[in-house]
């Protein structure tokens, strides 16, 4: 509610509050000059009209093509589709876990899928995984040694946390891979 009081401090501050608003205004006034008068805003490249030469100057170049110009032949291999952004970063971090931690096929899915990781689709983590270049074998050995190594865990116990749901998620294979070669 109005209590016709006026605002604490108006008429000391009114002469500063009246410049800036000039210097303001001209300064839009100078922008929008400067910027071709668009009232400041650019025009995107889409809403410009495209210029083309008439339809007589693109006869007059074809006809001042040369004849014997190569023409491009039908490949027989399929074109590869472009693949999306999201697939292409999914296999770039499926590689780095891959390489880096030693993770395992599904190691890296999960992650890749996690809420508390990556967040990538189901679709681009399966593309990722179908497309990194892993040794899921060395994988485990590698995290086979560092367990024996660093935890100086026995061989059955490396081998249950290789494969455990809750631990490195190796298949059996990988796991029994891994134990196989440890001590090489």
């Amino acid at each position: 509610m109005p209590t016709g009081r006026p605002l604490a401090g108006y008429q000391e501050q009114k002469k500063i509050a009246w410049i800036v608003t000039g210097a303001l205004v001209v300064l839009s006034i100078i922008l929008g000059a400067v910027n071709g008068g668009s009232g400041g805003a650019a025009t995107p490249a889409a809403d410009k009209p495209a210029v083309s030469a008439p339809a007589e100057q693109h006869a007059t170049d074809a006809a001042e093509e040369p004849a014997s110009a190569p023409a491009e032949e039908p490949s027989d291999e399929p074109a590869e589709p472009a693949v999306p952004a999201e697939y292409a970063s999914a296999v770039n971090k499926a590689q780095s876990y891959a390489d880096m931690m030693h993770m395992s096929r599904q190691g890296v899915y999960d992650q890749l899928t996690s809420a508390y990781g990556e967040k990538f689709s189901a679709e681009a983590a399966k593309y990722a995984i179908d497309n990194v270049e892993a040794d899921w074998n060395a994988n485990a050995l590698a995290k086979a040694k560092d367990y024996q190594q660093l935890m100086s865990m026995s061989p059955a116990a490396i081998r249950d946390q290789l494969t455990s749901q809750y631990g490195e998620k190796f298949t059996a294979a990988e796991a029994d891979y891994a134990i196989a070669h440890l001590n090489d």
